[in-house]
């Protein structure tokens, strides 16, 4: 039996408009679990649903076999960790890590203790006089962490906690979170709408759409196989094509014809996703050679260097496709080239 269970959970603000809609997952003992996707996509809710804050339309919400409908959030031992971390300004960082343990009315030893080694935890060792004005932001994100964490919760929800802080903090601080919560044994949900972030943090992730689930499954597998054009495009990838299945396991686009590793089956509209590795280039004179297939021949309308790759925008039949090259790409706008498509960075939507 799964640590928590949630069953076919739904609530709704606005009439006919499904904030959450028939939401079922699973999280177990130990596991990091991340609510992904846009604004609005139902995710915070869902959290909110989980920790009592919100009231579910219908559905339920097991933990530990216990049905929690009639068990108000105080009572869950659950810890929240929210985005604008709300710490207590007037407190220094002792106290708002000791915050929780002394509603707990435990002595003053035992809170000592157990602030000391929080602090310790999250590496701010030394830092308990200090007011929290005289912190930059991740060293606040840090005790807020620390806050959540004293009271020793069965369950930990974190709703955008990095979400106030600036990208190169946010890339530090991401394996920071995960390797503490693993460090801990501490299971957790954690809420983000940045797909970088979850994948750092997450042993399993869920990309919410609407209210729904659209995909769950672990990282490099979401990302290597994103189940529906609408994951593909929240996952960055532009090139998803409009396409005719021809029952012979090729698809008819208005770029080309391609053949996927694991082609469609009955004959029919379908949508194609090319994904942007950049491998076989080279110059064309604008003809389809005999066969022709898993091939682009376009114009390159524009190159933007990345770094440690540089993206390729091509104009081909009317669409505009995107590419990552490695290294440096050796073409220039308006060249005219022929990119080769491995079977394997074609995916079908039927």
């Amino acid at each position: 039996m799964a640590l928590l269970e949630v069953r076919d959970v739904a609530r709704s603000f606005v009439p006919e408009t499904a904030a959450v809609a028939g939401v079922s997952l699973d999280l177990e003992q130990g596991e990091l679990l991340c609510l992904l996707g846009p604004s609005g996509c139902g995710k915070t809710t869902l959290l909110r649903i989980i920790a009592g804050l919100e009231t579910a339309d219908r559905g339920t919400v097991q933990f530990d076999g216990r049905d929690l409908a009639d068990v108000p959030p105080h009572a869950r031992d659950f810890g929240m960790m929210f985005q604008d971390f709300a710490l207590f300004p007037h407190k220094n960082v002792f106290d708002n890590v000791a915050f929780g343990l002394r509603m707990r009315r435990l002595p003053a030893a035992e809170i000592a203790a157990r602030v000391e080694a929080m602090l310790a935890m999250v590496d701010l060792a030394g830092f308990g006089g200090r007011e929290i004005a005289q912190l930059s932001g991740g060293e606040q994100q840090r005790v807020a962490l620390a806050r959540a964490l004293a009271p020793g919760p069965r369950l930990l929800m974190l709703d955008e906690p990095l979400g106030a802080l600036d990208r190169s903090l946010r890339e530090r601080l991401m394996l920071d979170v995960r390797a503490i919560l693993k460090r801990l044994g501490m299971t957790a949900v954690y809420v983000t709408h940045d797909q970088t972030e979850a994948f750092a943090v997450a042993d399993r992730l869920t990309v919410m759409n609407a209210g729904r689930i659209e995909q769950l499954g672990v990282p490099p597998a979401v990302y290597e196989r994103p189940a529906t054009p609408f994951v593909a495009r929240f996952l960055g990838f532009e090139n998803l094509l409009r396409g005719q299945a021809d029952g012979a396991g090729e698809v008819v686009t208005a770029v080309g014809r391609f053949r996927p590793a694991r082609p469609p089956g009955a004959p029919g509209g379908v949508t194609l996703l090319i994904k942007p590795a950049l491998d076989q280039v080279m110059a064309s004179d604008g003809t389809v050679e005999a066969g022709g297939v898993n091939l682009v021949i376009g114009v390159v309308n524009a190159v933007a260097f990345r770094g440690r790759f540089c993206q390729v925008w091509l104009a081909a039949g009317g669409e505009r496709l995107l590419f990552e090259a490695a290294g440096e790409f050796g073409y220039q706008v308006g060249d005219r080239i022929r990119i080769a498509i491995k079977p394997e960075q074609l995916l079908v939507y039927e």
